[in-house]
């Protein structure tokens, strides 16, 4: 989208193209782009039932193709137009109610964080809300420059049952106990802070002390589907490992928390595991899988909540499961898979939390549940 011709406030689109967004002045000049650092775009206003029209804006020169900017999941990438001859690129991007987004410029086939946004995630990557988007408490801006604190503790897992070597950071928040296994670990280490938001959750009495273990994935398709390799190997290599570090390690009270395809290895690890899992916190489960989906030109295209619900089916006691699911308000296509294995899971006699996020599937989005459904799987969140 482009500005209108008129701005508001008596001014003339080609005077203040931007001033809806408290961007006075035209695009281009020193005193803007001061203005647009001071603001920290991106930025919204209303546009009524429609939601809101946000603001993105980067500074280039011209030559090579159009710059665009980039959303994971929830859109298309958007061209950005260039305000005359300047160094001036934007682009009026319109966004429903409540979302959350990862984003990040595209510029002659590389990626950038935006350099007018204090809110990153990793080094090429920003986080944009819409006002009215719910707030993330506990975890901090981080900038595409700052490095993210890593745990001291770390155990190499030479494992026979999955082949291959891997770093496996543990972190004992608050000073540990109950361990929280957060698959795709090395997510939540490089590129959202999760020992500072669980340390700050945990100061601010929402959260017991729990002890972080940060998985790293070598193979997501292959570890995560609906085999008992990985499950096997936790139980019998890794939380030895972790045990012999010291650290408090509470595995009878384990958590297992996973997004996407990691959430469809959290669930199955309790359906086929129970005296390993008791507790998982699932965002955005990939509830469609089915063995062979993935080579699909339609994954999502098959039957509603894919394996996991055809193991539902077959008539299973998880009255000792607790099980906190959330999903992305803006990814539809999730919805019924997950919301037919949320209430297969609850009529199977689990104890059962549901919510949604305001977000497509984006890690974005789930930061807040992470930390929520971890203290409801433990038996103390609201």
């Amino acid at each position: 989208m482009r500005p209108s011709e008129t701005g508001p406030g008596g001014g003339t689109g080609a005077e203040r193209p931007f001033a809806a967004y408290g961007l006075p002045g035209e695009p281009g000049t020193g005193a803007f782009w001061t203005a647009a650092a001071a603001a920290r775009t991106p930025r919204s206003v209303p546009a009524g039932s429609q939601g809101w029209r946000t603001l993105f804006l980067w500074r280039g020169e011209a030559g090579g193709p159009p710059p665009a900017v980039g959303f994971e999941s929830w859109s298309d990438p958007v061209p950005l137009h260039r305000w005359g001859v300047t160094d001036c690129w934007y682009a009026e991007v319109p966004m429903p109610p409540r979302l959350r987004v990862t984003y990040q410029f595209l510029v002659a086939g590389t990626a950038y964080a935006d350099p007018l946004n204090p809110a990153g995630a990793g080094g090429d990557r920003s986080l944009a809300a819409t006002p009215d988007a719910p707030a993330q408490p506990h975890w901090p801006l981080v900038g595409p420059a700052d490095v993210l604190p890593l745990p001291r503790t770390k155990v190499r897992w030479d494992s026979a049952r999955l082949g291959g070597r891997r770093t496996v950071r543990i972190h004992p928040a608050g000073g540990g106990g109950p361990v929280v296994l957060l698959l795709d670990g090395d997510d939540w280490l490089y590129l959202h802070p999760a020992t500072t938001a669980f340390d700050a959750a945990v100061a601010a009495g929402e959260l017991p002390p729990v002890t972080l273990v940060f998985l790293p994935s070598r193979d997501r398709e292959g570890e995560f589907g609906c085999r008992p390799d990985l499950w096997e190997a936790v139980r019998d290599e890794l939380l030895p490992l972790v045990a012999a570090t010291g650290l408090p390690a509470d595995a009878g009270r384990l958590v297992v928390a996973g997004q996407s395809l990691g959430g469809l290895s959290a669930l199955y690890a309790a359906l086929e595991f129970p005296d390993l899992v008791a507790r998982v916190a699932c965002q955005s489960g990939s509830f469609w899988w089915t063995p062979g989906a993935l080579e699909s030109p339609d994954p999502l295209g098959g039957p509603v909540g894919g394996a996991i619900a055809a193991r539902l089916r077959e008539g299973r006691d998880l009255s000792g499961l607790r099980a906190a699911f959330d999903v992305g308000e803006h990814e539809p296509r999730m919805l019924p898979h997950c919301a037919l294995t949320e209430t297969l899971v609850a009529g199977a006699g689990a104890s059962v939390r549901v919510s949604r996020s305001a977000s497509g599937h984006d890690r974005a989005g789930w930061r807040h549940a992470l930390l929520r459904d971890v203290a409801w799987a433990l038996g103390t969140g609201r």
